[in-house]
C-alpha cells in the first residue's frame, strides 16, 4: 500500500524517515494495529486531520529547537487553560464600574497612608489579557528553574532512549530530534499550565506579593473577582472595592519603595539558581510514564521533583523571601483594614475569607510551591500584620511607612517573632544611635590625639639644641 493510502505510514515516515518500516514492525510486534488506529482516529476519512497532526509535530520540534523551554507553547497552553469555562471580553460598562471602584479605593487609601497613588489609568482585564501582560515577568522569574528542570529531564530522556527496548521503538536519528523536543515541550506545558491557573484565580497583577507589571499601575480581573464573590453572603460591590483597595495598596507600596520589586526579584532568582532537582524522583516519573505522554510527564513535575534539603545559603535566602513577602502582605492587610473600616461593613469577613484562601493555597502559594518548591507561611504573614498594627498604634502611619525607606532597615524574620522589641528599637533608634556615634567619635578622636607623633609633649622652655 502506498504512503498516500496509509496515513499512519505517513506519520511514521514523518517521524522516523527511512526507519519508518522498522518502527511499523515494532508496533505490530507490540500488538498494535496501525490500520485500526488510523481508522479509529478518523485519519483515513479525513486527510486534513492527518495534516494537522503532522503540522503539530513539526511545530513542536521546530519551536523547541535550541530552547530548553518551549515558551511559545507555554503561552498557548496558558491561554487555553485561562479560557476554560469561558473568558468573556471586558465590556466598556464593566471596565467603567471597576475603574470607579478603584477611584473610590484610592480616596479611602489617602486617609490610611501618605504613599501616593499611581497616576496611570487602571486596567480591567480578561484572563487572556492578564496572561499577555504578566507572562514576560513571570518567565524571567521562573525561567532559571524551568531551564534546570528541562535540562535534567532531557538528560534522563536521552538515557531512556539509549535503552535497547526504547531504541527499538524509536530508531533513527530523526527520533533523536523528537526526543530532544520532549523536554522543552513538557516544561513549556508545565509553565503554561501554572500560568493559566494563575490567570483563572488572580484578582490583579499583585497576587504573588510583588508586581508582575513593569509599570506602576492598578489592574483587576473581573472574572476571578466574580467567582470569588459567588457564594459569599456579602454585597458584590463590597467585594470589588475590597479587592481594589488591596491592589491599589500594593501598587502604592511598590511605587513608594522602588527598590522593593527589584530586591524581591533578585532574592527569588538567587534562591532559584541554587535549586537542585531530585533526579531519582524525576527518573522514576519518566520510567513510570515513559516518553509517550507529555501531559502526564508535565503532571509529574508537580510531585516532589525538588530536593527537600537546601544549602545554608538557600535557607537564608528562602527566609528573606518569606519575610519580605510577609511584610508586604502584612502592610497591605493593615492599610486596607484602616482604609476600609469606616466604609465597608463586611471588612472583617472579607479579610478572614482572604486569610483562609491563603492558608488553603491561593495562586501565589500554588505557583511558588509548584515551580520553585517555595512554601509560603501564613504564620509569618500574621506576625507581620501584627507588627505593622502595633507600630501604627504606637507611632502613627507616617512612622510605619518610613520603614520602607531602605532595605537595610526593614525587620528580619527574627524581628517578626519579637515585634514589640523591634518597635522599641525602631522608635528610639535614630536619636540613640546618633548619641552612641557621637560618644564613639569622641573616644576615637581622643585616642588619635594621644598617639599623634607631632605632639612633642609639654613646653619646658628649654632649647633642645643647647647643652
Amino acid at each position: 500500500m502506498s504512503d498516500e493510502n496509509t496515513p499512519w505510514m505517513r506519520l511514521l515516515r514523518e517521524l522516523f524517515g527511512d526507519d519508518a518500516e522498522e518502527a511499523m514492525e515494532q508496533l505490530q510486534r507490540m500488538g498494535m494495529d496501525p490500520s485500526a488506529l488510523a481508522q479509529a482516529s478518523g485519519m483515513l476519512e479525513n486527510p486534513a486531520m492527518m495534516d494537522h497532526v503532522l503540522s503539530q509535530i513539526r511545530s513542536l520540534v521546530t519551536q523547541s529547537a535550541g530552547e530548553d523551554v518551549n515558551w511559545t507553547l507555554a503561552h498557548d497552553v496558558a491561554r487555553g487553560v485561562a479560557a476554560q469555562g469561558g473568558d468573556p471580553t471586558i465590556t466598556e460598562s464593566v471596565a467603567h464600574d471597576y475603574r470607579q471602584a478603584v477611584s473610590q479605593a484610592e480616596l479611602w487609601l489617602d486617609a490610611a497612608t501618605d504613599f501616593d497613588p499611581s497616576h496611570l489609568t487602571p486596567k480591567v482585564w480578561s484572563r487572556a489579557e492578564w496572561i499577555e501582560a504578566t507572562l514576560p515577568t513571570w518567565q524571567v522569574i521562573t525561567g532559571p528553574v524551568a531551564v534546570s528542570v528541562s535540562q535534567a529531564l532531557g538528560s534522563i530522556l536521552r538515557g531512556a532512549q539509549e535503552d535497547p527496548a526504547m531504541s527499538a521503538i524509536l530508531p533513527g536519528s530523526d527520533a533523536s530530534g523528537l526526543v530532544g523536543s520532549v523536554s522543552p515541550t513538557v516544561c513549556g506545558m508545565h509553565m503554561g499550565q501554572v500560568a493559566g491557573q494563575m490567570a483563572r484565580e488572580s484578582f490583579g497583577a499583585t497576587d504573588l506579593g510583588f508586581p508582575l507589571l513593569a509599570e506602576s499601575r492598578v489592574a483587576l480581573v473581573p472574572s476571578a473577582i466574580d467567582e470569588f464573590a459567588t457564594g459569599l453572603d456579602i454585597d458584590k460591590n463590597e467585594v470589588i472595592t475590597f479587592l481594589a483597595l488591596r491592589e491599589a495598596a500594593h501598587v502604592r507600596l511598590f511605587n513608594a519603595a522602588p527598590w522593593l520589586p527589584g530586591h524581591l526579584h533578585h532574592l527569588i532568582e538567587r534562591y532559584a539558581s541554587g535549586i537542585n532537582i531530585d533526579l531519582e524522583a524525576l527518573d522514576s516519573a519518566v520510567n513510570d510514564i515513559g516518553m509517550s505522554d507529555p501531559a502526564k510527564l508535565q503532571e509529574a513535575l508537580t510531585r516532589g521533583i525538588f530536593q527537600p534539603h537546601h544549602s545554608e545559603e538557600q535557607e537564608a535566602t528562602l527566609g528573606s523571601i518569606e519575610t519580605l513577602l510577609a511584610l508586604i502582605e502584612g502592610w497591605v492587610d493593615e492599610v486596607t483594614l484602616r482604609a476600609a473600616a469606616p466604609h465597608l461593613p463586611s471588612i472583617g469577613a472579607l479579610s478572614e475569607m482572604l486569610r483562609r484562601r491563603r492558608a488553603a493555597g491561593g495562586p501565589a502559594e500554588d505557583a511558588f510551591a509548584t515551580l520553585l518548591g517555595l512554601e509560603l507561611r501564613p504564620r509569618r504573614m500574621r506576625e507581620a500584620t501584627a507588627l505593622w498594627r502595633e507600630l501604627t498604634i504606637r507611632a502613627g502611619e507616617e512612622e510605619r511607612d518610613r520603614v520602607w525607606s531602605h532595605p537595610d532597615v526593614i525587620p528580619t524574620g527574627d524581628d517578626l517573632q519579637q515585634a514589640s522589641a523591634w518597635i522599641d528599637r525602631w522608635l528610639s533608634g535614630p536619636d540613640a544611635e546618633d548619641e552612641v556615634d557621637r560618644e564613639l567619635e569622641a573616644m576615637l578622636n581622643a585616642a588619635t590625639s594621644d598617639d599623634d607623633p607631632s605632639d612633642t609633649g609639654p613646653d619646658t622652655g628649654t632649647d633642645p639644641d643647647r647643652p
